[in-house]
C-alpha cells in the first residue's frame, strides 16, 4: 500500500510539473498579430503626426509660449482655459488624449467598420475643441482615399483651439497650404449657444465671424438653430452632388450638429450604423443623418474610445504612429497551444492506462489471497498424496 501510495504521489507531482510547463510555453508563445488595416492605419497615424508637428513648426515660428504644465508634449494643440472664444467647459486630459496620432488609426478602423471604399462622401461636422482629433479625422480620410465635405462650427471649448487669432480654421488653412491635407471646411458657424455664439461676448461672437472671412469660408449664422440646422444638411447635399453620402462623423459637443446635449448621451462613442427609436428633443444634423440609414461616427466621450481601442489616457510623451492594440494585438500561438496541449494528453492517457493495469493486477493478487481453496480440495490433495 505504501508502495503505491507513493508511486501516485510521484505520478502526480510530474503531472503538475509538466502542466505548469505547458502553462509557461503557452504564455512565453505569443505572437504579435498585426490587425486588420494595418497598412492604412499607419498611414493616417504617421499623417496624423506629420500634420501636428507642421503645426507645431509654424506655431513657434511665430513665437508662441507654449505652456509645459498644460501641454506637457509641447504639441502647440494645446489652448488656454478661457479666451474670447471660448464656449463651453472642457477637460484638459481629453484634450491631451486626443493629441495621440494614432487616434488616426481608430478613424480608420471605424471608417472601415462602416463599409466605406475609396471616394465615397463622408460629411464631417467639427468644432474648436479639439484639434488634435480633427487632425487625426483628416488624416484617416486621406489615407483612404475619402472625400470629406467639413462644416466647422469655430467657437472651442477650454484648453481647445480657442485663441481667436488662430482657430481651428486657421490651423486648416495652414495644413491645406501646406500640402498636408487636401480638404477644408466648406463652411462654419460661430458655434455656442445656438449654434450662433450664445454665451460669447460681442467681441468675441467678432473675433469668430473674422476668423471665418480671413480664411474665405462660407458663414452660417441664422436667426434659429432649427435654421442652422437645415441650413447645413443642404450644404452637405449640394457638396455632395449627386453621389450619397456613406457615413457622417461627428466630432464635440456642437449644438447643430446634436441637435440638443441630451442626444450627444443618447447615441454611444464610436460607430453607430442604425440609430435606436427614440424621442429626440430636437433632431440635429447627426440625428437627420442617421435617419437617413446613414452610419454615424460620434466622437464625443474621449475616455469611452480610449478604453475600447486601447489607447493611453494623456500620455506623456505622446505615442509613436504604430504603437497600441490597434495596431497590433498579442495572441496565443496555436501551435504552441497545440503541441502542449497534446503533450499534456498523451501523459494523462499513458498514466490512466498504466494505472487501471496496475489496479487490475492488484484485484487479481488479493482475490487469490482472500479466496483460499476449500477444504475438501485441501483433503483431496493430502489423499493424492
Amino acid at each position: 500500500m505504501y508502495k503505491f501510495r507513493a508511486k501516485s504521489n510521484i505520478v502526480l507531482t510530474v503531472l503538475s510539473v509538466l502542466s505548469l510547463l505547458a502553462f509557461i510555453a503557452v504564455e512565453n508563445g505569443k505572437v504579435e498579430v498585426k490587425q486588420k488595416w494595418y497598412a492604412e492605419k499607419l498611414e493616417a497615424a504617421e499623417l496624423s503626426q506629420l500634420a501636428a508637428n507642421t503645426l507645431k513648426e509654424y506655431r513657434l515660428g511665430k513665437g508662441v509660449f507654449i505652456d509645459a504644465i498644460n501641454d506637457p508634449n509641447n504639441t502647440a494643440l494645446i489652448g488656454q482655459e478661457y479666451t474670447l472664444v471660448t464656449t463651453d467647459r472642457g477637460y484638459i486630459e481629453a484634450k491631451l488624449s486626443s493629441t495621440n496620432p494614432n487616434f488616426a488609426a481608430v478613424i480608420v478602423q471605424l471608417l472601415k467598420d462602416a463599409g466605406l471604399k475609396e471616394k465615397d462622401n463622408v460629411a464631417v461636422a467639427m468644432t474648436g475643441s479639439f484639434p488634435g482629433l480633427n487632425i487625426s479625422i483628416m488624416a484617416a480620410l486621406e489615407a483612404l482615399d475619402l472625400k470629406p465635405i467639413v462644416i466647422t462650427s469655430v467657437g472651442a471649448s477650454n484648453f481647445g483651439a480657442n485663441d481667436p487669432y488662430f482657430t481651428w480654421l486657421d490651423m486648416e488653412n495652414v495644413l491645406y497650404e501646406s500640402n498636408v491635407f487636401h480638404t477644408k471646411s466648406v463652411a462654419a458657424s460661430m458655434g455656442g449657444g445656438a449654434d450662433i455664439g450664445r454665451g460669447l461676448s460681442p467681441e468675441g461672437r467678432e473675433l469668430i465671424v473674422k476668423a471665418i472671412e480671413r480664411n474665405d469660408v462660407e458663414l452660417i449664422q441664422e436667426d434659429h438653430l432649427e435654421n442652422s440646422i437645415a441650413k447645413r444638411m443642404k450644404i452637405y447635399q449640394k457638396e455632395s452632388g449627386q453621389t450619397p453620402i456613406k457615413a457622417f462623423i461627428n466630432v464635440g459637443g456642437g449644438i447643430a450638429s446634436l441637435g440638443n446635449t441630451v442626444n450627444g448621451k443618447i447615441i454611444p462613442a464610436g460607430l453607430t450604423e442604425l440609430l435606436p427609436q427614440s424621442n429626440f428633443p430636437v433632431r440635429g444634423v447627426m440625428i437627420q443623418m442617421g435617419q437617413n440609414e446613414i452610419p454615424i461616427i460620434h466622437l464625443l466621450n474621449i475616455n469611452q474610445l480610449l478604453t475600447k481601442y486601447g489607447l493611453p489616457f494623456s500620455p506623456v510623451p505622446l505615442p509613436e504612429p504604430g504603437e497600441g492594440e490597434i495596431f497590433v494585438q498579442e495572441k496565443y500561438s496555436v501551435v504552441v497551444t497545440s503541441v502542449s496541449v497534446l503533450i499534456l494528453l498523451i501523459v494523462i492517457i499513458f498514466v490512466y492506462v498504466s494505472e487501471r493495469k496496475q489496479h487490475q493486477l492488484g484485484t487479481e493478487i488479493v482475490s487469490g489471497a482472500n479466496n483460499p481453496k476449500p477444504k475438501e480440495e485441501e483433503n483431496v490433495d493430502i489423499l493424492s498424496l
